[in-house]
């Protein structure tokens, strides 16, 4: 019989329950095993995200990555961004993007805006 679930408190609790996931992996849901692989995946997550916070994207990054999993071209950002010059200026980090801008890119591409209105980083010159 699978032993209590407890919260994950130290490294060694982490890398155990990693163990455990792994063994669990595809258990069937709703199944005992597909529930605690459901809570350890969600205690996991908690311990990840208070010990190995990660930074919200670069915005120009995030918009790249959207257009490439779009398959999307600087064309496709006309109606969104601007005239072809504007675009390049954003893409190349050589203009912010506007208020009205974050708003299109967050209707149209579905990025978040907390990612959108976050400063880009500079390129080195």
């Amino acid at each position: 019989m699978a032993t209590e679930i407890r919260p994950i408190r130290t490294k060694r609790d982490y890398e155990a329950a990693l163990k455990e996931v792994e063994s669990l992996w595809g258990a069937k849901a709703g199944t005992p095993e597909g529930d605690r692989l459901d809570v350890l995946a969600t205690l996991i997550d908690a311990y990840e995200t208070e010990h190995y916070p990660m930074d919200p994207p670069d915005p120009i990054e995030a918009i790249k990555f959207r257009m490439e999993q779009q398959g999307l071209t600087r064309r496709d950002l006309e109606e969104i961004i601007g005239t072809r010059t504007r675009i390049a200026e954003v893409l190349n980090r050589k203009r912010g993007l506007s208020i009205t801008m974050i708003r299109r890119l967050h209707e149209r591409l579905g990025i978040s805006a907390d990612v959108l209105i976050r400063p880009s980083r500079k390129t080195a010159a």
